[in-house]
């Protein structure tokens, strides 16, 4: 794991502003934001649905806007950032992402940097050590 750098406190900054402005109480409180190998910045946020499989992560959101937008140019780093409901204790803060998001986030750039939280401070590590013995199609 290693140290925040300016970019990656950006990539905070702004997933935290994409949930900030996108909050609703039950519906959306994670906002994700990463950064292409291009140098694109793409936010977004988690679509909850009333039936639990329906839902779609924050992470998953901006991949699928990165792509769409401009192509598959890789995961270079990527955040999601939670916001507290009402009346719950704390801030908006940096949250690890799910396991079916460890494994998008492998297969569309298993050279990826994810920001997780440690403590009060964030660290970056790869996608690599958060998802070891990744599963792959094919393989005996």
């Amino acid at each position: 794991m290693t140290k925040l750098t300016d970019k990656d406190q950006e990539l905070i900054d702004a997933a935290t502003a994409a949930i900030k402005a996108r909050y609703r109480n039950d519906w959306q409180e994670v906002g994700a934001a990463m950064r292409t190998r291009d140098g694109r910045l793409i936010t977004g946020v988690n679509l909850d649905a009333y039936v639990g499989r329906g839902a779609v992560c924050a992470e998953a959101v901006a991949i699928g806007r990165a792509l769409t937008e401009k192509g598959d140019q890789g995961i270079d780093t990527i955040v999601a950032v939670r916001h507290p409901k009402p009346g719950e204790p704390g801030d908006i803060a940096v949250v690890s992402p799910c396991g079916a998001c460890r494994e998008l986030i492998h297969d569309y750039d298993a050279k990826a940097r994810v920001i997780v939280p440690n403590g009060k401070t964030p660290t970056v590590t790869t996608i690599g050590e958060l998802l070891p013995n990744k599963y792959r199609r094919g393989m005996t």
